[in-house]
């Protein structure tokens, strides 16, 4: 079994860190842990750490006397670089199968940075005071740390901390005690997005794909979804993307809940990786309410769920950036527009059927997008037509295989 690393700020926090420590040796007698302590000021601790903040400070280019009669935030900066570069140490060199740690408002910043760092798959636990915060949750978005809501402050020990502790200390040594899987899936990758209004089309495509010899993901287009998938292109974990679903634009444009941010589209076309894009569901913005501004619109659903259909000119908005977007790709990659819907409710005698704002979202497009890497193409057909995602697929099957005589590609 491989050692476990805990770190956190034994300075204020030591009480908590030594009884979670007790609870992964009583879990497992032979469990090693390596105790990393990452306070920014000289203390006397409650028990010795294996690596002493002194290290974590040299590791982030200071020096702990230094930093204890400084401010508290460069201090706290130095050590959250120090913890990052020895945690990444560690883990090069084989030396840990899992990390924990816990914390308050700042333990929870410090320690979601140095486990984002660490790979998909490996096991790592943050117990935090903040883990039910709804203004939190970018902290560990895109990443698969597991976040234990402590439920009251990390100050001692009580009824409800121990058994929280007791817990989370038994499910990294449960992590680390099993070991990695072992896997000799050696099957190209492709990133999809899907919305409830694109699954027939997305599903016909991911079927195809999969026939062909691909590992397909899907990512639900609800904001947090895309950016996950942008975030897993850039490093490195996909061959190739079927972003059929660019919905998120809607919700970024307009001040929906779906919101993809202002970076959606970009990761793809920077690392120069295959990408078949088409305009899943950019006929609706997704509400929570209905604000006053959007008084007159067409909505469908309830007054606290509601689907808003866009307009032609804000249609013109989404169309000028998608072009943009697309005209940055540095590999072949294509455009596949469906004339007869782009989601569910878009189509004939359907409650958002608009061709007008369709046809204004596809003029703007093709008037923004400057590259001749990217291929247009038009369908009769509409995006959740079988035929739309099996056509898609077979066109990104297409250009990864183009793409393996071009060598790897990069981010840039």
């Amino acid at each position: 079994m491989k050692k476990i690393a805990v770190f956190g700020a034994f300075d204020t926090k030591g009480e908590e860190f030594s009884y979670l420590i007790d609870c992964i040796h009583e879990g497992n007698p032979q469990a090693e842990v390596i105790s990393i302590d990452v306070s920014a000021r000289v203390h006397q601790g409650l028990f010795p750490a294996t690596v002493s903040n002194e290290v974590i400070a040299r590791y982030g280019g200071g020096d702990l006397a230094t930093l204890s009669s400084g401010d508290r935030l460069t201090g706290v900066t130095v050590m959250i670089e120090g913890a990052k570069s020895y945690m990444a140490e560690l883990y090069a060199s084989g030396q840990i199968g899992g990390v924990i740690t816990l914390g308050g408002g700042s333990g929870t910043v410090l320690g979601m940075q140095v486990l984002r760092q660490l790979p998909v798959g490996f096991p790592k636990i943050m117990v935090s005071t903040i883990a039910a915060s709804a203004t939190t949750g970018r902290f560990w978005e895109g990443c698969d740390i597991m976040v234990i809501n402590s439920v009251v402050d990390i100050s001692g020990l009580n009824r409800i901390s121990r058994p929280i502790f007791r817990a989370a200390a038994g499910a990294i040594t449960g992590a680390v005690q099993l070991g990695q899987p072992t896997s000799t899936n050696q099957k190209p990758v492709v990133a999809a997005t899907m919305f409830g209004m694109t699954t027939p089309g997305v599903e016909a495509a991911k079927a195809l794909l999969e026939t062909m010899g691909y590992e397909v993901l899907v990512f639900h287009a609800n904001g947090a979804g895309g950016r996950t998938m942008e975030q897993l292109i850039e490093k490195g974990f996909i061959d190739g993307v079927l972003d059929l679903t660019t919905t998120e634009w809607a919700d970024t444009v307009c001040g929906g809940v779906c919101a993809g941010g202002e970076k959606r589209l970009e990761a793809a076309a920077r690392c120069g990786i295959p990408q078949v894009v088409s305009v899943g569901a950019l006929d609706m913005v997704n509400l929570n309410d209905r604000p006053e501004r959007f008084r007159g619109r067409n909505f469908h659903g309830s007054e606290k769920s509601s689907l808003m259909r866009t307009t032609p000119e804000e249609n013109k908005q989404f169309g000028k950036i998608i072009g943009e977007k697309l005209s940055a790709c540095t590999a072949p990659s294509a455009l596949y527009l469906p004339l007869n819907g782009v989601s569910e409710i878009d189509k004939q005698d359907g409650p958002f059927w608009d061709p007008q704002a369709d046809q204004a979202l596809f003029d703007a497009i093709k008037a923004n997008l400057h590259s001749s890497l990217v291929q247009v193409e038009e369908f009769p057909l509409h995006i959740n037509d079988r035929e739309f995602g099996e056509a898609a697929a077979r066109k990104l099957d297409e250009l990864i295989q183009n793409a393996k005589g071009r060598g790897a590609a990069r981010c840039i």
